[in-house]
């Protein structure tokens, strides 16, 4: 049954409030007349918790569908209720009928999507406030639609080109795990009571130490790898570790360009929505995905307040490309910022897809040259007490 927020009065006037389970208000004033009070007004309480968050590809359609349903004259509510006939997950299906509920109650659907807690980002909730003031619904849906679906689209080129790398090292732990504690052991009989070289007993060391304490190095690294996670999970590890990522070469460069990208794209939907600056930077730094570049943007709206133009205020944020600040000089010069921040938003969308084929480009030889360096490495300490016992036997014979 739903919770219920309410308030009522008491039999000597008193106000109380207080929440209490119910199928409905009806039953809920029943039960508040069995105890003495008077429901005046109530409201249901929402678990913003047990909403789980939409995908990028899911808010897309999302509000894809919803704009071209309102665009055809369709309303709102008639809107969500064909909605969530469709044939939709069940996460996504609670949601819809969360929200149709609250607009049947009067909510206007950005109050009831910031109940829904973490399934909407604050962009679009923002967004779609700016949309229900102008008047613009629809308008401010399909824009929302597009730009979650460039943003869906750069974060799959990204995965696929990273996905061969990862392939690539998953693959070298495999073969050196095979190595060490398969194939390595089953030499050791054949070299008992030789005089085996250098490289050829480090390769055996390894070997027994894998053998005998594998497990237990397999349970430390994985008990390690969660106390790392939930360490940089916390504001502070979490900020450095964010500060050295953008500072690693290469990888570094790209991830200040996807970041520009993200920040430039939301700034300029924001924007030509009619938000006011200061709060179009409060929503648009939150949508980077950087806390290091996020906590910086509490100095840059400090500067803005007090009257320095916007690309003068960028200009302090260590972790964009300073292309970015140079294309926000020339729209404020010019009167075209909306439209110059898109057009370098596309630009650094470009530029990430192709820094990320050049990093993978980049990889694919290193981990093919170190995976061939270590099994080499193995195959020539395994191989060179053979070749010395062949050598010693051939020296041998030929003194006779």
């Amino acid at each position: 049954m739903p919770l219920y927020k309410y308030n009522a009065i008491a039999l000597d006037g008193r106000k109380q409030t207080g929440k209490a389970e119910a199928a409905g208000p009806d039953q809920l004033a029943s039960l508040l007349r069995g105890e003495g009070l008077f429901l005046v007004d109530s409201r249901t309480v929402v678990n913003i918790d047990s909403y789980k968050k939409l995908s990028t590809i899911e808010v897309a359609d999302f509000c894809r569908q919803l704009g071209a349903m309102l665009s055809s004259g369709i309303n709102l509510i008639r809107a969500m209720m064909i909605l969530a006939q469709r044939d939709n997950k069940d996460y996504i299906n609670k949601i819809y009928t969360a929200l149709i509920e609250d607009l049947q109650r009067g909510s206007t659907l950005s109050e009831a999507m910031a109940l829904r807690g973490r399934a909407f980002p604050e962009l679009l909730i923002n967004m779609i406030r700016a949309g229900e003031q102008t008047g613009r619904l629809d308008e401010s849906c399909m824009k929302m639609a597009a730009q979650y679906d460039k943003e869906h689209r750069l974060n799959a080129k990204i995965k696929s080109a990273m996905s061969y790398p990862i392939i690539l090292v998953i693959l070298i732990i495999g073969v050196v795990l095979i190595i060490f504690t398969f194939v390595i052991p089953r030499f050791v009989t054949m070299y008992e009571g030789m005089e085996l070289p250098l490289p050829t007993r480090i390769v055996m060391a390894m070997s027994d130490f894998m053998v005998a304490y594998g497990v237990y190095v397999f349970i430390i690294i994985v008990v390690a790898a969660v106390a790392l996670m939930a360490l940089f999970r916390k504001p502070g590890p979490k900020r450095a570790l964010d500060h050295m990522m953008i500072k690693i070469p290469n990888i570094g460069k790209l991830l200040q360009t996807i970041y520009t990208a993200r920040f430039a794209r939301t700034l300029a939907s924001l924007y030509v929505s009619g938000i006011p600056m200061i709060q179009a930077l409060t929503v648009a730094q939150a949508t980077i995905g950087n806390k290091y570049i996020e906590n910086q943007f509490k100095e840059v709206i400090e500067h803005l307040g007090n009257g320095r133009t916007l690309s003068q205020s960028i200009s302090i944020v260590d972790g964009f490309e300073t292309k970015l600040k140079s294309t926000i000089m020339i729209g404020e010069e010019s009167g075209r910022l909306e439209s110059m921040l898109e057009s370098v938003a596309d630009q650094f969308d470009y530029d990430s897809e192709m820094a990320s084929q050049r990093m993978v480009a980049m990889l694919e030889p290193m981990f093919i040259v170190i995976m061939a360096g270590v099994v080499g490495f193995v195959v020539i300490s395994v191989i060179m007490p053979i070749f010395n016992m062949y050598g010693a036997v051939a020296d041998s014979g030929g003194g006779i």
